[in-house]
């Protein structure tokens, strides 16, 4: 299929505050990331694997909102904004997040301003869906943060999801269930009930064993995994998650095993039309955790984009997954033929 734009995603654009080692509390300065589940994606797929990507999302129109158009722009990816106008004191405004990497037995910690947050007040009809999909388009993506936000953001996922799949695109969702964004709109019960009526939509499904306990309120399976890195408890939970949601092609997660804040050991599984893909393990030394999902699942469309053997997929989304935790920041740095070496079973040899 030939189209303008090969990946779109809808969701909400936030900057991150990273006092790197120094807990916030005690920090005198800090990187600004700009990062949303969903713009990561689009954004990896845009700078590292060369697709056309997009963000359907919020902007205000003020400083903070400068600077987060701007790294929009430098990742390639086309923006199409609701623009807000602020007051020049409450805002609205673009989402905070706060977070310290953490160091050896101390964990990162993550906490959030989400106050008037303009992307919380985006609802259907505030985009031209025949517009954006004029070119045509090939995948369409969000995600559980954008839709805890507020009534409104899951009815327009679910309207994004309804027009491009009129346009012929392939439907993901990443279920990122965060529990303390839907304290403040039910819980899990509410949760359920919206990401329920998602996923019924969706082609492909990221989600951890967890999300889809907890986010779909799914059954666990009878036996624990050996280990986190383990996939059979991911595995035995498929035909409860197809039974139910009978339109999904790949439900895929990555697999990780936390021996300190510095040292993880890391894996990805995926079931892709009917065949479970597990991709190797190894030890990361990571710099920067925040992100490395959302590379894994780039990495994992790519490869279904590009027509990939399914093993070749779960390869690729595992690599750049791990590659992204080794750099600063939400978003990418890598090149794709990075990717392809690590999957491969590259090494962290001198290049020369």
């Amino acid at each position: 299929m030939t189209a303008a734009l090969d990946f779109v995603s809808l969701g909400a654009l936030v900057h991150r505050l990273d006092p790197g080692l120094v807990p916030f509390r005690k920090a005198t300065g800090c990187q600004i990331h700009v990062s949303g589940g969903e713009f990561n994606c689009a954004a990896n797929l845009s700078d590292c694997f060369g697709l056309r990507t997009a963000i359907v999302t919020a902007m205000v129109d003020y400083p903070v909102g400068d600077l987060i158009a701007e790294r929009v722009r430098a990742m390639g990816v086309q923006p199409f904004y609701r623009r807000f106008k602020h007051n020049g004191v409450t805002g609205p405004n673009m989402a905070a997040v706060y977070s310290d990497r953490g160091q050896g037995v101390r964990p990162p910690v993550v906490f959030y301003n989400r106050s008037n947050e303009a992307a919380a007040q985006l609802r259907p009809g505030d985009f031209d869906w025949n517009a954006i999909f004029a070119g045509g388009v090939r995948w369409f993506h969000s995600g559980g943060i954008f839709a805890a936000l507020s009534e409104t953001t899951s009815e327009l996922i679910v309207e994004g999801m309804k027009a491009a799949k009129a346009a012929g695109a392939t439907l993901s969702f990443d279920l990122n269930y965060r529990e303390k964004l839907w304290s403040v709109r039910g819980g899990q019960g509410r949760a359920q009930a919206v990401l329920g009526q998602i996923v019924e939509l969706a082609d492909v499904l990221v989600g951890n064993e967890e999300d889809l306990q907890k986010g779909l309120g799914l059954r666990g399976p009878e036996v624990a995994a050996r280990s986190k890195l383990d996939p059979s408890a991911f595995l035995a939970m498929i035909d409860s998650v197809t039974g139910r949601y009978p339109k999904l092609r790949v439900v895929a997660t990555t697999l990780r095993e936390v021996h300190s804040t510095n040292r993880h050991t890391w894996g990805a599984v995926a079931w892709i039309e009917g065949k479970a893909c597990v991709a190797p393990t190894c030890d990361l030394e990571i710099l920067d955790r925040v992100g490395g999902g959302d590379g894994f699942a780039a990495g994992l469309f790519y490869g279904l984009l590009t027509g990939e053997p399914p093993e070749e997929c779960v390869k690729l989304g595992w690599a750049h997954g791990a590659l992204l935790t080794t750099f600063p920041g939400d978003t990418t740095m890598a090149t794709l033929d990075q990717v392809r070496n690590f999957a491969r079973g590259g090494s962290a040899r001198i290049q020369r």
